[in-house]
Protein backbone atom coordinates (compact mmCIF):
# COMPACT_ATOMS: atom_id res chain seq x y z
CA UNK A 1 0.00 0.00 0.00
CA UNK A 2 0.98 3.67 -0.87
CA UNK A 3 0.89 6.26 2.16
CA UNK A 4 -0.70 9.79 0.70
CA UNK A 5 -0.71 13.13 3.13
CA UNK A 6 -4.00 14.33 3.38
CA UNK A 7 -4.96 17.38 5.16
CA UNK A 8 -8.88 18.62 6.28
CA UNK A 9 -8.97 22.35 6.84
CA UNK A 10 -12.00 24.37 7.07
CA UNK A 11 -12.22 27.51 5.15
CA UNK A 12 -13.44 30.65 5.50
CA UNK A 13 -13.08 29.84 9.73
CA UNK A 14 -11.43 31.16 12.65
CA UNK A 15 -12.14 28.24 14.57
CA UNK A 16 -12.85 24.52 14.03
CA UNK A 17 -16.10 23.44 13.04
CA UNK A 18 -17.36 26.84 11.45
CA UNK A 19 -16.48 27.78 7.66
CA UNK A 20 -16.52 25.15 4.77
CA UNK A 21 -14.11 21.97 5.39
CA UNK A 22 -12.21 20.74 2.62
CA UNK A 23 -9.63 18.19 2.24
CA UNK A 24 -6.29 18.87 0.70
CA UNK A 25 -4.13 15.66 -0.62
CA UNK A 26 -0.97 16.83 -1.98
CA UNK A 27 0.70 14.15 -5.07
CA UNK A 28 3.93 14.18 -6.47
CA UNK A 29 1.55 13.00 -9.89
CA UNK A 30 -1.77 12.49 -10.65
CA UNK A 31 -3.36 9.60 -9.49
CA UNK A 32 -6.10 8.16 -11.87
CA UNK A 33 -8.90 10.19 -11.95
CA UNK A 34 -11.56 7.04 -10.79
CA UNK A 35 -9.07 6.84 -7.76
CA UNK A 36 -9.39 10.69 -6.76
CA UNK A 37 -13.44 10.51 -7.35
CA UNK A 38 -13.25 7.74 -5.12
CA UNK A 39 -11.13 9.12 -2.81
CA UNK A 40 -13.70 12.36 -2.93
CA UNK A 41 -16.76 10.12 -2.13
CA UNK A 42 -14.86 8.15 0.67
CA UNK A 43 -14.33 11.95 2.57
CA UNK A 44 -17.69 12.77 1.62
CA UNK A 45 -16.83 16.62 2.44
CA UNK A 46 -18.20 19.44 -0.21
CA UNK A 47 -14.26 18.98 -1.90
CA UNK A 48 -11.82 17.20 -1.51
CA UNK A 49 -8.35 19.20 -3.70
CA UNK A 50 -5.44 17.58 -5.27
CA UNK A 51 -2.55 19.03 -6.31
CA UNK A 52 0.59 18.30 -8.05
CA UNK A 53 3.80 20.49 -8.51
CA UNK A 54 3.75 22.85 -11.68
CA UNK A 55 6.49 21.82 -13.88
CA UNK A 56 6.76 24.39 -16.38
CA UNK A 57 6.93 27.91 -14.33
CA UNK A 58 3.45 29.09 -14.67
CA UNK A 59 2.17 28.17 -11.35
CA UNK A 60 3.53 26.50 -8.32
CA UNK A 61 0.74 23.56 -8.33
CA UNK A 62 -1.77 22.16 -10.77
CA UNK A 63 -4.95 22.10 -8.77
CA UNK A 64 -8.22 19.88 -9.29
CA UNK A 65 -11.37 19.85 -7.26
CA UNK A 66 -13.67 16.36 -6.46
CA UNK A 67 -17.34 16.59 -4.73
CA UNK A 68 -18.46 13.12 -3.51
CA UNK A 69 -19.85 12.25 -6.69
CA UNK A 70 -17.98 14.75 -9.60
CA UNK A 71 -15.33 16.61 -10.62
CA UNK A 72 -16.02 20.56 -10.83
CA UNK A 73 -14.52 22.85 -12.81
CA UNK A 74 -14.16 26.13 -10.00
CA UNK A 75 -13.64 25.91 -6.36
CA UNK A 76 -13.13 28.50 -3.84
CA UNK A 77 -13.14 27.54 -0.31
CA UNK A 78 -10.86 24.38 -1.43
CA UNK A 79 -8.60 26.71 -3.53
CA UNK A 80 -8.11 28.69 0.11
CA UNK A 81 -7.76 25.47 2.03
CA UNK A 82 -4.81 23.95 -0.74
CA UNK A 83 -3.26 27.98 0.16
CA UNK A 84 -3.70 27.28 3.45
CA UNK A 85 -1.34 24.19 3.77
CA UNK A 86 1.00 24.74 0.43
CA UNK A 87 2.08 28.36 0.88
CA UNK A 88 5.46 29.29 1.97
CA UNK A 89 6.42 32.71 0.58
CA UNK A 90 3.91 35.87 0.27
CA UNK A 91 1.65 33.63 -2.43
CA UNK A 92 1.12 30.35 -4.11
CA UNK A 93 -0.20 29.74 -7.69
CA UNK A 94 -2.75 27.27 -8.77
CA UNK A 95 -3.16 26.40 -12.37
CA UNK A 96 -7.02 24.87 -13.04
CA UNK A 97 -8.08 23.17 -15.95
CA UNK A 98 -10.98 25.48 -16.83
CA UNK A 99 -10.65 28.34 -14.52
CA UNK A 100 -7.13 29.74 -15.37
CA UNK A 101 -4.61 30.28 -12.59
CA UNK A 102 -5.51 31.20 -9.09
CA UNK A 103 -3.49 33.22 -6.73
CA UNK A 104 -3.59 32.38 -2.65
CA UNK A 105 -1.86 35.46 -0.77
CA UNK A 106 -1.33 36.40 2.50
CA UNK A 107 -3.00 39.43 4.10
CA UNK A 108 -1.67 39.34 7.73
CA UNK A 109 -3.16 36.52 9.46
CA UNK A 110 -5.39 36.08 6.95
CA UNK A 111 -5.11 34.82 3.23
CA UNK A 112 -7.02 36.33 -0.02
CA UNK A 113 -8.62 34.44 -2.50
CA UNK A 114 -8.19 36.16 -6.45
CA UNK A 115 -10.70 34.45 -8.75
CA UNK A 116 -12.56 35.84 -12.02
CA UNK A 117 -15.73 37.08 -11.51
CA UNK A 118 -18.98 35.64 -12.91
CA UNK A 119 -21.34 38.20 -14.29
CA UNK A 120 -25.32 37.21 -14.13
CA UNK A 121 -27.76 38.67 -16.18
CA UNK A 122 -31.97 38.66 -15.33
CA UNK A 123 -33.77 35.42 -16.47
CA UNK A 124 -36.78 33.84 -15.52
CA UNK A 125 -36.40 30.21 -14.66
CA UNK A 126 -40.03 29.87 -12.54
CA UNK A 127 -39.55 25.83 -12.25
CA UNK A 128 -35.91 26.86 -10.26
CA UNK A 129 -37.77 29.33 -7.67
CA UNK A 130 -40.58 26.33 -7.38
CA UNK A 131 -37.76 23.75 -6.15
CA UNK A 132 -36.30 26.51 -3.88
CA UNK A 133 -39.34 28.14 -2.40
CA UNK A 134 -39.53 31.46 -2.63
CA UNK A 135 -41.73 32.76 -5.11
CA UNK A 136 -41.28 36.15 -4.69
CA UNK A 137 -37.12 35.89 -5.95
CA UNK A 138 -35.81 37.49 -9.26
CA UNK A 139 -33.33 34.87 -11.00
CA UNK A 140 -30.25 36.42 -12.62
CA UNK A 141 -28.06 33.44 -14.18
CA UNK A 142 -24.93 32.90 -16.10
CA UNK A 143 -24.11 29.99 -18.36
CA UNK A 144 -20.72 32.04 -19.50
CA UNK A 145 -18.40 30.63 -16.23
CA UNK A 146 -17.20 27.26 -15.77
CA UNK A 147 -20.25 25.62 -14.50
CA UNK A 148 -23.98 27.22 -14.51
CA UNK A 149 -24.40 29.53 -11.50
CA UNK A 150 -27.96 31.55 -10.32
CA UNK A 151 -28.57 33.99 -8.21
CA UNK A 152 -32.00 34.47 -6.46
CA UNK A 153 -32.47 37.66 -4.70
CA UNK A 154 -34.96 37.60 -2.44
CA UNK A 155 -36.78 40.44 -0.09
CA UNK A 156 -34.68 40.44 2.99
CA UNK A 157 -32.27 38.49 4.68
CA UNK A 158 -35.12 36.64 6.97
CA UNK A 159 -36.19 34.92 3.46
CA UNK A 160 -32.87 33.66 3.03
CA UNK A 161 -32.43 32.17 6.19
CA UNK A 162 -35.74 30.85 5.82
CA UNK A 163 -35.23 29.17 2.18
CA UNK A 164 -36.16 25.18 2.53
CA UNK A 165 -35.84 24.00 -0.84
CA UNK A 166 -36.86 20.66 -2.65
CA UNK A 167 -33.26 19.15 -3.05
CA UNK A 168 -34.81 16.52 -5.14
CA UNK A 169 -36.11 18.88 -7.51
CA UNK A 170 -32.68 21.01 -7.16
CA UNK A 171 -31.31 17.70 -8.04
CA UNK A 172 -32.79 17.46 -11.62
CA UNK A 173 -31.28 21.44 -12.17
CA UNK A 174 -27.95 21.57 -13.41
CA UNK A 175 -27.00 25.09 -11.28
CA UNK A 176 -25.02 26.70 -8.20
CA UNK A 177 -28.36 28.32 -6.90
CA UNK A 178 -27.32 31.63 -4.62
CA UNK A 179 -30.10 32.52 -2.47
CA UNK A 180 -29.12 36.17 -1.32
CA UNK A 181 -30.37 39.11 0.36
CA UNK A 182 -28.76 42.54 2.11
CA UNK A 183 -27.80 42.44 5.10
CA UNK A 184 -29.33 42.73 8.26
CA UNK A 185 -26.91 44.90 10.27
CA UNK A 186 -23.81 43.07 11.17
CA UNK A 187 -22.72 42.40 7.09
CA UNK A 188 -23.51 43.39 4.31
CA UNK A 189 -24.59 40.48 1.97
CA UNK A 190 -26.41 37.53 3.27
CA UNK A 191 -26.52 34.27 1.25
CA UNK A 192 -26.76 30.36 1.14
CA UNK A 193 -25.61 27.94 -1.71
CA UNK A 194 -27.47 24.61 -2.90
CA UNK A 195 -25.58 22.50 -5.47
CA UNK A 196 -27.49 19.15 -5.44
CA UNK A 197 -27.23 18.49 -9.23
CA UNK A 198 -23.23 18.29 -8.12
CA UNK A 199 -23.21 16.28 -4.88
CA UNK A 200 -23.36 19.03 -2.45
CA UNK A 201 -26.96 19.67 -1.09
CA UNK A 202 -26.47 22.73 0.93
CA UNK A 203 -22.66 23.88 0.82
CA UNK A 204 -21.79 25.27 4.17
CA UNK A 205 -19.27 28.59 2.78
CA UNK A 206 -18.59 28.89 -1.19
CA UNK A 207 -15.92 30.98 -2.72
CA UNK A 208 -16.84 30.13 -6.19
CA UNK A 209 -20.22 31.70 -6.06
CA UNK A 210 -19.01 34.98 -4.43
CA UNK A 211 -16.99 35.48 -7.55
CA UNK A 212 -20.69 36.25 -8.74
CA UNK A 213 -22.08 37.77 -5.71
CA UNK A 214 -19.11 40.24 -5.58
CA UNK A 215 -19.79 41.95 -9.07
CA UNK A 216 -23.72 41.57 -8.40
CA UNK A 217 -23.59 43.53 -4.90
CA UNK A 218 -20.54 46.16 -5.87
CA UNK A 219 -23.27 47.07 -8.38
CA UNK A 220 -26.14 47.38 -6.18
CA UNK A 221 -24.43 48.83 -3.32
CA UNK A 222 -22.36 51.37 -5.33
CA UNK A 223 -19.23 50.47 -3.63
CA UNK A 224 -16.39 48.02 -4.39
CA UNK A 225 -15.92 45.95 -1.56
CA UNK A 226 -18.11 44.49 0.86
CA UNK A 227 -18.57 41.86 3.72
CA UNK A 228 -20.56 38.41 3.50
CA UNK A 229 -21.94 36.28 5.75
CA UNK A 230 -22.92 32.97 4.01
CA UNK A 231 -25.93 31.77 6.67
CA UNK A 232 -25.26 27.80 6.52
CA UNK A 233 -25.53 25.82 9.54
CA UNK A 234 -21.67 26.15 9.74
CA UNK A 235 -21.84 29.61 8.92
CA UNK A 236 -18.46 31.59 6.79
CA UNK A 237 -17.32 35.29 6.99
CA UNK A 238 -15.96 36.94 3.64
CA UNK A 239 -14.31 39.96 2.86
CA UNK A 240 -15.49 40.63 -0.71
CA UNK A 241 -12.88 43.18 -3.13
CA UNK A 242 -13.75 43.55 -6.80
CA UNK A 243 -10.62 44.12 -9.22
CA UNK A 244 -11.51 45.22 -12.41
CA UNK A 245 -12.84 41.37 -13.60
CA UNK A 246 -11.14 39.99 -11.46
CA UNK A 247 -13.22 39.04 -7.89
CA UNK A 248 -10.41 39.27 -4.53
CA UNK A 249 -11.90 36.85 -1.33
CA UNK A 250 -10.59 37.40 2.41
CA UNK A 251 -10.55 34.72 5.01
CA UNK A 252 -9.23 32.88 6.95
CA UNK A 253 -8.22 29.03 7.86
CA UNK A 254 -8.17 26.13 10.61
CA UNK A 255 -6.23 22.68 9.86
CA UNK A 256 -8.45 20.35 12.00
CA UNK A 257 -7.31 16.79 10.58
CA UNK A 258 -3.52 15.85 9.34
CA UNK A 259 -2.90 12.16 8.47
CA UNK A 260 -1.98 9.66 5.85
CA UNK A 261 -4.63 7.97 3.09
CA UNK A 262 -3.48 4.43 2.59
CA UNK A 263 -4.00 3.11 -1.16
Amino acid sequence: MTAYRIVQVDAFADRPFTGNPAAVVPLEGWLPDATMQAIAEENNLSETAFTVPCADGEADYELRWFTPTTEVALCGHATLASGHVLIEGEHVRFRTRKAGVLVVGRDGDALTLDLPETLVRRQDHARLLEALGTPAGEVFISYKGPEGTAIILLPDAAAVRACAPDMAALRGIDLMAIVTAKGDGQHDVVSRVFVPAWGVDEDPVTGSAHAALAPFWCERLGRDSFTAWQASRRGGLLECRREGERVILGGTCVTVIEGKFHL
